[in-house]
């Protein structure tokens, strides 16, 4: 299991987030954790090796949680520089589980308006609805395990 997150502040509540998800998810601690704000200017370039290597280790994974903080109602651009490393396909096989937190409900349909038809694109598979949480609530909100039972599945 991997974990990718795009918030602009290193260590955030997003990553947070994602990790306790996919720790569930897998029942163990991701492999692969990656805090994309960290590869820092390599992501403005094409061939930067950790970049590279951050692109690999996620090919490499069985599944992913890609998580974003909400900016805007959609995911944040330094998510998207990474997800731009990526060609079409290159992520085939990979079942992926969008999420995203934020502030207020009203944005709840953006892991599934946004983030996952960027994810499908790359040739991820993703099953279940994306996932959204409240920013002051991400780490035990009510209809968790029920989202994790069902995103267990598809594992």
């Amino acid at each position: 299991m991997a974990v990718v997150v795009g918030n602009p502040k290193p260590a955030s509540r997003t990553l947070d987030a994602a990790t306790r998800v996919a720790s569930r998810l897998a029942g163990q601690a991701p492999e692969v954790i990656i805090d994309v704000v960290t590869l820092g200017s390599g992501l403005l370039t094409w061939g930067d090796p950790g970049v590279g290597a951050a692109v690999s280790a996620v090919r490499q994974s069985d599944a992913v949680v890609v998580g974003s903080p909400t900016y805007k109602a959609s995911y944040t651009g330094v998510l998207k520089l990474f997800l731009d490393q990526f060609s079409a396909g290159w992520l085939d096989g990979v079942v992926a589980f969008p999420l995203m937190l934020g502030g207020a409900w009203i944005h709840a349909l953006a892991p599934d308006v946004f983030l996952k038809p960027v994810l499908v694109e790359l040739g991820a598979f993703c099953p279940v609805r994306g996932l959204y949480l409240l920013e002051t609530d991400y780490e035990s909100p009510e209809g968790l395990d029920a989202w994790i039972e069902a995103a267990q599945r598809f594992l």
